[in-house]
């Protein structure tokens, strides 16, 4: 018996019914977004919106900053640079008030030195007039005396001082010292010329000294001369450590002479001076000093820029071991200003060796 044929169907249970199935998921993942985004867009937007106009008043508030800022920066600009203007102004003026004065430093200085060159010269014509005024002869020791000192009258005489003694000698200081009495006018006066120097009134004076002392030897002594800065010199070269005549007037004119054109300058070395004494033979009956001051050097010739007045009166004790014992010193002392040692260690010297001392006045002789 012949079978009959099965029509298969397509669309049969087990087909529709996946169908159903996918159809029915599709749906439901469909609801389910929409309901998340129906929750999202119910959600109140005030919120941000707060934010969103919170975010624009800050961006508002930084563009004003922004612009305060640019106005600040542009105005700090134009103040430096009038700033900068200002200060270029101030130091021009300041060059311009540099160089006036420095004009005005010169132009004073130039005023005083040419007041003190002034008064030199008056001092100096004062001197020739006085000493022309004072031309009359001694009369009783005339004929005794080697050379003629023209002074003023009653002014040749010191009391106490002791020039008798068949050998003299006699020690000048010739330092820088000795162009003043004063240190700002001893520096002044050590940076001039050496002609302003030899014009000055204490170096005149120191030399007047010793012309009249000359005039004082007594006829048939014996002299020297020395002179002292850094070292010591005789004032006659080549007669170093020998005896002069007094009786040659020669002589004692051309120490003058030299002394006249000698520029004090270097310190002072008590040690060299007084070596002399001590080095001639035969050593001397009488020493004199002219001296202005302690002493600024020791055994070492080369200068110090400074020294202190304890290390001056130990080198002044130092120095006054070369002197020869027995010997009378006579110290003439132009006082200078701040050395107060000086005066009563060159006073106790005086004392101790039987001289004398004296400090000379400014007329004198």
């Amino acid at each position: 018996m012949r079978r009959r044929r099965r029509e298969g169907n397509v669309f049969s249970m087990s087909f529709l019914d996946c169908m159903s199935c996918g159809f029915g998921a599709v749906i439901l993942f469909f609801m389910i977004i929409n309901a998340q985004v129906k929750e999202t867009t119910e959600n109140d937007p005030s919120n941000l919106m707060a934010e969103t106009r919170m975010l624009e008043e800050e961006i508002l508030e930084g563009r004003k900053n922004l612009v305060l800022a640019r106005n600040t920066l542009e105005q700090v600009e134009t103040e430096q640079e009038t700033a900068e203007g200002e200060i270029a102004r101030i130091l021009a003026l300041i060059e311009e008030l540099r160089a006036e004065l420095a004009e005005y430093d010169e132009d004073s200085l130039a005023k005083i030195e040419r007041v003190e060159q002034l008064q030199s010269d008056i001092e100096l014509l004062e001197e020739e007039v006085k000493r022309l005024l004072a031309l009359r002869e001694e009369q009783e020791n005339q004929g005794t005396r080697l050379r003629e000192f023209k002074g003023e009258g009653d002014r040749q005489y010191l009391t106490g001082l002791k020039l008798g003694g068949q050998r003299t000698l006699v020690l000048v200081d010739r330092s820088a010292s000795m162009l003043d009495s004063t240190i700002v006018n001893i520096i002044r006066r050590r940076n001039m010329s050496d002609a302003e120097k030899l014009r000055a009134v204490k170096w005149r004076q120191v030399v007047a000294t010793v012309d009249w002392l000359t005039s004082q030897f007594q006829p048939g002594s014996e002299f020297q001369i020395y002179m002292f800065n850094n070292e010591a010199q005789p004032v006659i070269r080549g007669s170093d450590g020998t005896w002069l005549k007094a009786d040659d007037a020669s002589q004692l004119n051309e120490a003058i002479r030299v002394l006249r054109r000698t520029v004090p300058e270097n310190g002072t070395n008590m040690r060299a001076a007084y070596a002399i004494a001590d080095s001639l033979t035969p050593r001397p009956d009488n020493i004199i000093l002219l001296v202005d001051g302690l002493p600024t050097l020791g055994e070492s010739t080369s200068a110090r820029n400074m020294i202190s007045g304890r290390e001056r009166v130990n080198l002044h004790r130092r120095a006054i071991r070369e002197l020869p014992n027995g010997v009378p010193v006579n110290i003439l002392l132009y006082p200078m200003e701040g050395d107060t040692d000086a005066a009563i260690l060159y006073w106790t010297l005086a004392y101790a060796t039987q001289g004398s001392f004296m400090s000379v006045s400014r007329d004198w002789p």
